[in-house]
């Protein structure tokens, strides 16, 4: 059965920092892309980084030269490292993994949180 499981979220103060990851297993299969979304209350789900295979990486405009992902692919983990958060950067974090033949899966989520 394929898992998904996110950590490292939690309460930091404007301008600190959080490390999340995220390890995928229980399938055969290769991954694709591993990415981190993100779903404030009340908004839409939103995509803040992906990471390809290949190591190509896209970014949010709101994040660009503030966060950074990264993968370890023999572990099939991904990392999100978050500096100089915002309040605004305060939301429920959520890793996907696709992989190929069977698609994507979702982690249950992870609720960091900024504020003084």
């Amino acid at each position: 059965q394929v898992q998904v499981v996110e950590s490292g979220g939690g309460l930091v103060q404007p301008g600190g920092s959080l490390r999340l990851s995220c390890a995928a297993s229980g399938s055969i299969f290769s991954i694709n892309v591993m990415g981190w979304y993100r779903q404030a209350p009340g908004k839409q789900r939103e995509l803040v980084a992906a990471i390809s295979s290949g190591g190509r990486t896209n970014y949010a405009d709101s994040v660009k030269g503030r966060f950074t992902i990264s993968r370890d692919k023999d572990k099939n983990t991904v990392y999100l490292q978050m500096n100089s958060l915002k309040p605004e950067d305060t939301a429920v974090y959520f890793c996907k993994a696709d992989f190929t033949h069977i698609g994507g899966y979702w982690g249950q989520g992870t609720q960091v949180t900024v504020s003084s």
